[in-house]
């Protein structure tokens, strides 16, 4: 599966601790640090916190995750009682963004807690996080804000992941240790030069001027996205932060409402600790028009009705087949790691970023440009080894972009 990482647990915490500090979280201009966590690994935030003083963090807010009672929440209450419930506001998030602070979430993922839980009151739930913050939302959207999301491992999800192991939670702690690089002699080094190498990436595919994109692999996608005039392709590095940790990937927003064809996922989607399987979505003039999926079918729904604009694409990642993630072999049901496996397309949210100024564009202006606007934003996964991605420029060109799964050998020797 992977080697075995051979350090003592404290110092690869350690070493984990000063990555996420050093590369995820701007302490130089912000001296206050928001934390999400679940309470399963209190441990490690109150070392996080520990490290945090000496840099010179001043204070701290804690948004403490309890699963169990969410769980409780939500099936010993009524619909209608939920909706009249303070309990899943986050208007916090909201007072320490206007306060500036840098915002780490640390993702410990809870798989199946909410199996019986019904849709609707899951629906409701996500939708009293994501609307009670919706200044955090713009700020970030619009790259006025320092967060990161990054992982660490719990008992419940190291199982889920590693089931036939009688050390499942040191070989999940082991195997994200590996994909964000702290067996490496300087993490910090090496994530520097994966940054670079994206760069290099972004900006020959930003000098080509590419029109269209279009997928096709084994599984049946078929799916032709179009980029808006001025697009730009962009990395999770923002405001000289890494936003994911770990983040493999290339991204660009598409026109919103030109997306034709079908694609088919490749992995598993975890929605909410909510599992959706082998699902597909057509496309008609961006719109998704028809779907199914083998599980998580009415989960998928939600997601893609979850408003006006949620039905449409807001994200289009390139992440090589062959790559630290998908090489280890291993999902792990969360898409924070599993997207920076495999190229992915996102409902919802595009990036303003993603077009020439349009960090200083208002919504209705994104918009008019092609970039979508939604209160949502869903990752999917659809890489393949087999998977083929060919632009279109301007001018007629095409042009290999991927073949078998990775960037085509056109693309890297530019590169």
């Amino acid at each position: 599966m992977f080697d075995t990482i051979i350090m003592d647990g404290d110092k690869m915490d350690d070493k984990y601790i000063e990555l996420l500090l050093e590369k995820c979280v701007d302490y130089h201009n912000s001296k206050i640090l928001f934390i999400c966590y679940d309470i399963e690994v209190e441990d490690f935030i109150n070392n996080i916190i520990t490290k945090a003083k000496k840099k010179g963090i001043e204070e701290f807010y804690l948004d403490k995750i309890n699963i169990e009672e969410e769980y409780n929440i939500l099936k010993n209450n009524s619909i209608e009682e939920l909706k009249k419930m303070k309990y899943f506001d986050k208007s916090i998030w909201d007072v320490y963004a206007k306060k500036n602070a840098s915002f780490l979430i640390i993702d410990t993922e809870q798989p199946h807690v909410l199996d019986d839980i019904e849709t609707e009151k899951i629906a409701i739930m996500a939708k009293q996080k994501r609307e009670s913050r919706p200044l955090y939302r713009k700020m970030v959207e619009h790259c006025k804000l320092s967060w990161c999301i990054a992982a660490y491992p719990g008992e419940k999800w190291s199982k889920e992941v590693f089931p036939n192991s009688k050390t499942s939670y040191l070989d999940l702690k082991n195997a994200i240790y590996k994909i964000c690089m702290i067996d490496k002699d300087n993490p910090i080094e090496s994530w520097d030069s994966q940054l670079e190498r994206n760069e290099r990436i972004i900006k020959y595919l930003n000098s080509l001027d590419i029109r269209m994109l279009h997928y096709k692999n084994e599984l049946g996608t078929d799916l032709t996205i179009y980029l808006p005039k001025n697009y730009s392709f962009d990395s999770a590095k923002d405001n000289k932060v890494i936003v994911n940790m770990p983040s493999y990937e290339v991204f660009v927003s598409p026109i919103y409402n030109k997306t034709e064809g079908i694609v088919y996922s490749s992995m598993p989607l975890n929605y909410g600790n909510m599992i959706i399987e082998d699902f597909w979505l057509k496309f008609k003039e961006g719109k998704v028009v028809d779907y199914d999926a083998k599980k998580g079918k009415d989960i998928l729904k939600e997601i893609i009705e979850s408003d006006e604009q949620s039905c449409y694409l807001g994200e289009c990642a390139l992440v090589e087949y062959n790559s630290p993630i998908s090489n280890l072999g291993i999902t792990f049901k969360t898409t924070l790691i599993d997207e920076n496996a495999s190229c992915h397309l996102a409902l919802g949210s595009g990036f303003p970023e993603c077009i020439e100024n349009g960090i200083e564009m208002d919504d209705d202006e994104l918009l008019a440009h092609g970039i979508n606007v939604s209160k949502n934003h869903v990752d999917f996964m659809i890489g393949t080894p087999d998977l083929s991605i060919t632009g279109t420029t301007n001018t007629g060109l095409e042009i290999s972009i991927f073949k078998n799964g990775n960037f085509s050998e056109d693309i890297i020797s530019k590169c």
